[in-house]
């Protein structure tokens, strides 16, 4: 059993319980609290987009859901899917069923993922691309997959390439006017969705002088 807390979108309720399966889904509240607007940060002008952001592990793989539209970013959802160990083969199943769940749920039009990096460890870079391949191979053919490599996500999101993960959270959670305690695997996932949208909006602008 994975415990997870969801956060009604209308009635501004939590309810702490169990599940029986592996997706832990936060969802951010219309009304966070009395007088609290929705989360919402400003952006400058872009196309209309949902993106599923994606930190992919062999044992907890993050994500983040924003919207982008009429120059704002609005958070959807976050959490992270955890695989609670076991057979690596396992793992990779659940993490393929859950990230198609969390597509057909929420219907992103674009993915965003981060790009894999070099490890010391050949066991551990092997698993993590392995963990990162089966994510991606429930992504639908009609979805384009943008991939960022991690100091490009940290330059867009803190504005220095090098910042440490807590420093990324903190700007996730200050971008997206989160109030609620944000996991370091959402951060992460949200981290890459917020840096998409940054390319989005480049690339129009570029296209519009062009």
């Amino acid at each position: 059993m994975i415990r997870a807390v969801f956060s009604g979108r209308a009635e501004g309720y939590s309810i702490d319980g169990a599940i029986p399966d592996e997706i832990i889904l936060a969802r951010i509240p219309a009304r966070c609290a009395k007088g609290v607007k929705p989360a919402i940060a400003r952006m400058l002008p872009g196309g209309a987009a949902r993106i599923l952001g994606l930190d992919p592990g062999s044992l907890r793989t993050g994500f983040g859901v924003i919207d982008c539209a009429g120059g704002t970013l609005t958070i959807v959802a976050q959490g992270c899917i955890a695989t609670a160990g076991g057979p690596l083969a396992d793992r990779l199943r659940i993490i393929h069923s859950k990230v198609a769940e969390l597509i057909a749920l929420h219907k992103p039009q674009e993915i965003a993922v981060e790009r894999v990096f070099l490890s010391k460890n050949a066991d551990s870079a092997l698993k993590l691309g392995q963990a990162r391949g089966a994510a991606l191979a429930a992504v639908p053919v009609a979805l384009e997959v943008h991939e960022y490599a991690p100091r490009a996500i940290k330059l867009a999101v803190v504005g220095v390439g090098g910042a440490e993960k807590t420093q990324v959270a903190h700007m996730v959670k200050h971008l997206l006017a989160i109030q609620m305690k944000l996991g370091a695997d959402a951060a992460d996932a949200l981290a890459v969705a917020i840096c998409h949208a940054h390319s989005r909006r480049i690339e129009r602008l570029a296209e519009m002088i062009a």
